[in-house]
């Protein structure tokens, strides 16, 4: 510290490690509850996963049992296929649509700030809500997407109460709730590109499509990366709608991971065995998560 700095402190009466003090006092008040509730709970999770309980009474060690009965469940099996068919649409389509939307309000079309506001307003709307409205809109009988689905001629869709449409039908309502935020991100690097770059692109002769691949998509490739990495994670982590809509049915057609440990702890009382597929799940994203950043490596 500098003797002017020194000086300024004296004369208000205090030290360096009074300030220092200070500052540890200050981080505590978010540091002591992130440890309590965040990091705590992780930690207990991960011993609970070696034992057997039913939060009624004291764990008792199963060493690996819950794991082993894990890979042998076959609704375990069906779960964690769930979702990975889940990021196959979910993930694809929030970042393409996304990419689409933030494209269109850029460039400041006719009524661009009302869709500025409609694209991102689902996303402050709770995952209750959302499973909710898209209940009544997926409706077989009386849903409106069935009812203009009909004036196409297209019979009556059972989105949610079919094996072989569920999971398609929680998915509309997850893109459609996911894909505000991917929106804001990609509408805010678009803007931070600077736009001498097309406007020399414009000079030398070069097309929408031109512009798009060799001036816009190489700006937007950490943001693409990110944008992925967040949906991934999210679409791994589904629940709400699943439980809302579908409740994991028909016959687990539309279930996740999440929605499978709820049931395992909540529902039945097997908080040991719902520890381990919850490390299972963490395994899941910690490997995809590595694998997506690898392979969608930022370039500087």
């Amino acid at each position: 510290m500098s003797a002017a700095a020194h000086s300024v402190d004296d004369a208000r009466g205090r030290t360096p490690r009074e300030i220092d003090k200070a500052g540890y006092v200050l981080v505590a008040f978010f540091a002591i509850p992130f440890f309590l509730f965040n990091i705590m709970p992780v930690l207990f999770g991960f011993y609970v996963a070696f034992t057997r309980w039913s939060i009624v009474g004291s764990p008792k060690w199963e060493g690996l049992r819950n794991f082993t009965r894990a890979f042998n469940d076959q609704w375990v099996a069906v779960a964690f296929k769930n979702i990975l068919l889940y990021g196959l649409i979910i993930v694809p389509c929030v970042t393409v649509l996304g990419l689409l939307f933030a494209l269109f309000v850029n460039k400041r079309y006719p009524l661009s700030g009302l869709a500025r506001t409609l694209f991102f307003a689902p996303t402050v709307v709770s995952a209750t809500v959302i499973g909710l409205v898209w209940v009544w809109l997926l409706d077989t009988q009386f849903g409106l997407v069935n009812h203009y689905l009909s004036f196409f001629g297209i019979d009556n869709i059972p989105w949610l109460t079919s094996t072989r449409w569920s999971l398609v039908g929680v998915s509309i309502a997850s893109v459609w709730w996911d894909l505000g935020l991917a929106f804001v991100l990609f509408l805010a690097a678009l803007q931070d590109i600077p736009g001498e770059i097309n406007d020399a692109a414009i000079v030398d002769g070069a097309n929408r499509w031109q512009r798009f691949r060799y001036v816009i998509l190489p700006h937007l490739r950490p943001v693409i990366s990110m944008v992925v990495t967040l949906q991934l994670i999210s679409t791994l982590r589904i629940f709400s709608q699943v439980y809302v809509m579908t409740n994991g049915g028909p016959a687990s057609s539309s279930s996740s991971p999440i929605h499978y440990i709820y049931s395992m702890a909540i529902v039945r009382n097997l908080f040991g065995y719902a520890s381990a597929i919850a490390i299972l799940l963490f395994a899941l994203i910690l490997a995809i998560t590595f694998a997506q950043r690898f392979l969608l490596k930022e370039r500087v």
